[in-house]
């Protein structure tokens, strides 16, 4: 797959690689993200189109939630979950639905742990995968989505053009020193128009995205809390996973991975 653009301004650096550098220098000094009618005012006086995104755009919007187009329908809403308060919410539903490690087939022991909110919860097993209404471990319903988790995963969708997203199912996956996840594709739903959104929660995480065939180039963009990934369309079926997390880190990084499964 062919990501979009380079930057003009500064050499043969690509997004990932630019988007990493001016990070640091963020963190480094007092520059703050340009509220979001100021990073549109500089969408409109730069006259910059959604699919050129990566083309002239001001290192201020690389931090706001003007949605960045990574790939043909694969967005990044960075800070664009902000304003929501989610981990109260991640552990009222894993009060109910505790965390597990599930294995998948061949036995092999996920190193992320999980459970689901929604109507729908995404399970693994020696056997298979599957969609389950109920929480195979205690037989019953999942938890319902807040209606936090819902508005988000909506909003997010609606915002880089698919209004009509329904989510029905949200895995919740922790994660600690030295868990990730391979790259795999989401195709168990059952309805593949409908998009992906995922939300990383607190700790930092090296997201890596590679193609239609797992035998295709991958790249990798550091997302951090707040952040929002929403792919679909031509992606849809993209090969994503998550790099390990540091083995002497000590923040858990959680993601909300937002379906429409049923």
């Amino acid at each position: 797959m062919a990501f979009a653009g380079r930057n003009s301004h500064h050499g043969n650096r690509d997004f990932w690689s630019f988007r990493s550098s001016m990070t640091a220098r963020l963190s480094s000094s007092r520059l703050r993200p340009l509220p979001q009618p100021q990073c549109l005012q500089i969408l409109a006086s730069h006259r910059i189109k959604p699919k050129t995104l990566f083309e002239n755009v001001p290192h201020q919007m690389l931090f706001s939630s003007v949605p960045l187009q990574l790939a043909p329908d694969i967005w990044l809403l960075a800070g664009f979950a902000a304003g929501y308060d989610l981990l109260e919410s991640i552990h009222a539903v894993a009060g109910s639905a505790g965390f597990r490690h599930c294995v998948v087939p061949g036995g092999k022991r996920m190193s992320v742990a999980m459970t689901n909110c929604g109507q729908l919860g995404w399970v693994s097993s020696s056997s298979g995968y599957a969609y389950l209404p109920y929480d195979p471990l205690t037989q019953l319903a999942w938890p319902a989505m807040p209606a936090i988790f819902k508005k988000l995963a909506i909003e997010a969708a609606k915002t880089v053009g698919w209004p009509n997203f329904k989510p029905d199912s949200c895995l919740i996956n922790r994660y600690e020193a030295g868990a990730g996840m391979g790259l795999h594709q989401d195709r168990d739903e059952r309805d593949l128009s409908a998009p992906i959104v995922s939300v990383s929660v607190n700790a930092s995480a090296k997201f890596m995205i590679g193609g239609l065939r797992r035998d295709e180039p991958v790249k990798s963009i550091e997302l951090h809390d707040s952040d929002v990934m929403v792919w679909g369309g031509r992606s849809r079926l993209i090969f994503h996973g998550v790099r390990p997390l540091p083995k002497n880190q000590s923040a858990l990084r959680y993601n909300l991975t937002f379906r429409q499964a049923g």
